[in-house]
Order: C-alpha cells, then sequence, then structure tokens
C-alpha cells in the first residue's frame, strides 16, 4: 500500500525530542484495527519505552480486540495534544503523532513485568504503591494480559 505524505509539509515534525516530548507527555493513544477488511478502533491507555521503541499497554486476554490482534497484528495508533478550539479563527491547535507497528500479547513472565513497569512509570506519580497493593506476586502477573507494540515508523505534525 502507498504511504501518502503530508499535503502541508512545513506542518511535519520532524525532531524526535519533540515526537518523544509529545508521546511522554499523552496518557492515552487511539489505536486502529483491521480484520477481514472489518475496522475497529479503541483507545487505551500507554507506557513507551524509549530503548526499545514499544509501547506497552494493559489488557484482556480475550475479546474484541485480542481477537482483531490475533487476526492481524498490524495496526496504526495517534496520540494528540490537543492544545484546544481557537474561538472567531474556525481553527483547532494541535499537535499529533502516527505511530505505525505491529501488536503482539506478551507471554514471557519477566517481559509482563517489564511491561508493566513502563506502564505505571509513564502513568503514576507513584508505581511502587501500585506494585505494591495490586501486583505482588507472580500469579498476578500470569493471568495479565500485557500488549506490545513494536515500532516500524512514527511520524508527527502540528495543525492549526
Amino acid at each position: 500500500m502507498p504511504r501518502y505524505h503530508l499535503q502541508k509539509k512545513e506542518r511535519a515534525i520532524r525532531d524526535q525530542a519533540e515526537l518523544l516530548r509529545i508521546i511522554k507527555k499523552g496518557k492515552y493513544l487511539t489505536l486502529a484495527l483491521c480484520r477481514n477488511g472489518e475496522p475497529y478502533i479503541v483507545t487505551l491507555s500507554y507506557g513507551y519505552d524509549e530503548s526499545k521503541n514499544v509501547f506497552y499497554f494493559h489488557s484482556r486476554r480475550r475479546g474484541m480486540k485480542a481477537d482483531f490482534i490475533l487476526g492481524n497484528p498490524q495496526v496504526c495508533a495517534t496520540i494528540i495534544e490537543d492544545r484546544g478550539y481557537i474561538m472567531n479563527e474556525c481553527a483547532h491547535e494541535f499537535r499529533s503523532v502516527i505511530i505505525r507497528g505491529n501488536m503482539f500479547f506478551v507471554e514471557s513472565l519477566e517481559e509482563k513485568k517489564y511491561g508493566m513497569d513502563i506502564l505505571l512509570k509513564h502513568l503514576e506519580d507513584n508505581p511502587d504503591k501500585i506494585r505494591r497493593e495490586s501486583l505482588s506476586n507472580d500469579m498476578v502477573y500470569r493471568n495479565l494480559g500485557i500488549l506490545r507494540l513494536d515500532v516500524i515508523e512514527i511520524q508527527g505534525k502540528w495543525g492549526r
């Protein structure tokens, strides 16, 4: 499938540090999935591992999202930094990141712990409290659904 480019090239965010700031500031992304020609979209909180260039998500191991991922691991996602509607200008200021990659369920206990740690560090002010109260033993992790999005491409743009 051909890749489309921005029509207004001056709106591309090419600075990797700026893209990373948008990713780190965000708390959720909207994930687009497709299976047998049927689209599905879902919003998830995430954690981003910069060193591995992957996103981690907490998810149930069964259900529509799981069925779509198992049927087609190729996904597209977006993170939007909403800077607000500009009254009397019919304009909206934003920055967005579009991520393309492949989504998988994490199977190993060690990576589940690692992925959940990345997720908690991104979302929580006090991740140790959650670990102590909710993630106290290996059995909890064995039953936990953790998804990993292996990034192929990240692009950004801004608009007004």
